[in-house]
């Protein structure tokens, strides 16, 4: 069965308090960096896989998308989108994106939001994303980042002082799963290299067109532990399309 961390009523709480819970898409890192290669969604129908709790859904209806499906395992997530990130263009659906059937050709974007990490086998899903896709369509994405999800537990190296020493990077060309802390909760995450992430779109059709690591914008750079994100990439954002 896969997890589905995000109905836990404890881990569900904690995940509330973020600052990208709270404050959507102005409250995450990456969503400067990310805005720029969205493409625009007037008249478009749009997926979102892994969609939480429904920002970029609600981004895409709001910039004219004529459809957007948002779909996540989680049912507690798709209960906050629905409450408020709701529009009579959106559908929201709870069903794993490895689960997911949908015609062939039948959308124009689809995105995905810090969510691949959570899937174990990539290649299958991109196939799938590809034979959704219309000609043309626009695939763009983010994950954490290899270097980040490498080791495992995704936490800093400290001396005996609580002092940030470095960041662990291990067996990076080991793929697979990893137990990971999130929100002082283990997680089960999967890492693969960023080889694995761009060939695998590029064998199944896609053609690159952006690939970015965000840093964190300035105007985060007061917040509590965002200086030391320069350290160390976390998020891997990409845009290609169908060719």
């Amino acid at each position: 069965m896969k997890e589905n961390k995000y109905d836990n009523e404890l881990f569900f709480a904690k995940y509330s308090q973020m600052e990208r819970s709270r404050k959507g898409l102005q409250g995450a890192g990456e969503w400067s960096a990310l805005k720029k290669i969205l493409p625009a969604f007037k008249g478009k129908k749009v997926l979102d896989l892994g969609c939480g709790y429904g920002w970029h859904c609600k981004y895409a209806a709001d910039n004219g998308a004529e459809y957007v499906l948002g779909t996540d395992i989680s049912h507690k997530m798709l209960e906050v989108a629905r409450q408020n990130n709701s529009d009579k263009n959106i559908e929201y659906k709870c069903i794993s994106m490895e689960d997911l059937i949908l015609p062939a050709d039948s959308f124009d974007i689809i995105l995905s939001s810090l969510a691949f990490h959570y899937v174990k086998d990539f290649e299958p899903l991109v196939e799938n994303i590809y034979k959704w896709l219309k000609i043309n369509g626009e695939f763009v994405f983010s994950a954490e980042h290899p270097v980040f999800t490498s080791y495992g537990s995704q936490d800093w190296y400290y001396d005996s002082e609580g002092n940030i020493l470095h960041f662990p990077v291990d067996n990076y060309y080991y793929e697979g799963k990893r137990d990971a802390v999130f929100l002082g909760e283990h997680v089960t995450k999967y890492h693969r290299t960023l080889t694995t992430y761009l060939n695998t779109l590029i064998q199944k059709g896609f053609e690159l067109q952006h690939i970015i690591e965000p840093q964190p914008p300035e105007e985060m750079m007061n917040i509590a532990g965002m200086k030391d994100e320069m350290r160390r990439p976390m998020m891997l954002l990409v845009s290609s399309v169908k060719k």
